[in-house]
């Protein structure tokens, strides 16, 4: 059986498959709890198993996902200022949804996923059209690590296995609810280093002079990585503010009435992560994935001062526009909202923008 029809048979089976078995962390006066799972806050359509199938042979027809047209390639990292001691913030994009971030003397990163394929075998499953924009030994040592989801091109063992192997020890890994259990079977190493969150959860790490306030924040957007999971546990974005800077890391989502929530609950954020691909056909992912579009109206809902395009050139084959296709998608939606390069830029996979003037 070719890999690409044996993958197409997992994904389809994941997407027939329901919750089994019920949720540990079941509070009935949470509307976003079931007694199986999760759900999101806000009523919206969902693909079926047949609509993964008529997906699925309608891009084989027509011959997608074609390759990108422009050159992008990663840019060395650089190495020397990333592992230099600084409070100045900066964002270095490693690929997908993976952002090293630095602020306030923290190395925080987002979405781990340093693996050839973001799949449940490195056999098959949607490959790597770029490698990491810096390896995981490359790294200076993370303090903080953000899971957003469940979802293999979110969450990868290897990586994170990585991550608590480091020099010095694991780092702290924040999760949604659920996700503690799956590290402690799976990344022993990390024992003692992982918290779990419910939406609106928080965490408050330093002291006063170093405050640094985390909070798990909802998304449109669903969970799962084996047949028998789907949505057992939770998905979102996370808030992470100090006296000097926030950050905003949006994970997955469809667009909602979420984000205009997170922008009233927070009142602005210096940098938000802002996911820009994976989008196409629309009839299909438009509740699960924004796009460019969508991506500038989370940009105004959560009021980023500026925001960086991440979740897109990296993975070939877990969407049908290019690799490439979001530079343009997002310069036109930009210029329709009245927006600059410096509001909501994208980056090459290494590459770091510093943000000290950011205000």
């Amino acid at each position: 059986m070719k890999p690409i029809v044996l993958l197409a048979l997992i994904l389809m089976t994941h997407l027939l498959a329901g919750c089994s078995g019920k949720n540990p962390h079941y509070d009935p006066d949470k509307p976003h709890h079931t007694p199986t799972g999760f759900q999101n806050n806000y009523p919206h359509s969902r693909p079926s198993g047949l609509d993964f199938w008529r997906w699925f042979f309608q891009r084989r027809l027509a011959g997608l996902p074609r390759e990108p047209t422009l050159e992008l390639a990663p840019v060395p990292p650089d190495l020397e200022y990333l592992h230099a001691d600084s409070s100045e913030p900066s964002v270095t994009w490693i690929g997908h949804a993976t952002v090293l971030m630095r602020m306030g003397g923290l190395n925080i990163l987002t979405d781990p996923v340093f693996s050839r394929r973001a799949s449940p075998v490195q056999w098959a499953g949607p490959k790597r059209w770029q490698p990491p924009g810096m390896a995981l030994d490359e790294l200076p040592r993370i303090d903080l690590v953000l899971i957003s989801h469940s979802h293999y091109d979110h969450l990868d063992l290897r990586s994170v296995r990585g991550l608590a192997a480091q020099p010095g020890g694991s780092p702290l890994f924040l999760v949604p609810l659920g996700l503690k259990e799956w590290f402690e079977r799976n990344v022993p190493a990390s024992r003692g280093q992982v918290r779990d969150f419910d939406w609106w959860d928080d965490l408050e790490l330093g002291d006063e002079e170093g405050r640094t306030l985390v909070v798990f924040v909802p998304a449109q957007h669903w969970s799962q990585r084996t047949l028998r999971d789907r949505n057992r546990t939770l998905w979102g974005g996370w808030v992470v503010e100090q006296p000097d800077f926030v950050f905003y890391f949006a994970g997955d989502m469809g667009y909602s009435q979420d984000t205009r929530d997170i922008g009233e609950r927070f009142g602005g954020f210096d940098l938000a992560a802002i996911p820009v691909g994976a989008y196409e056909p629309r009839w299909f992912m438009q509740s699960q994935h924004i796009n460019p579009e969508e991506a500038v109206l989370v940009h105004r809902d959560v009021q980023a001062r500026r925001s960086i395009g991440v979740h897109w050139g990296t993975f070939h084959g877990i969407t049908d526009e290019p690799l490439d296709q979001p530079i343009a998608d997002l310069a036109e939606a930009r210029e329709r909202h009245g927006l600059n390069e410096d509001d909501f830029f994208l980056l090459r996979h290494g590459e770091t923008r510093r943000l000290d003037d950011n205000r």
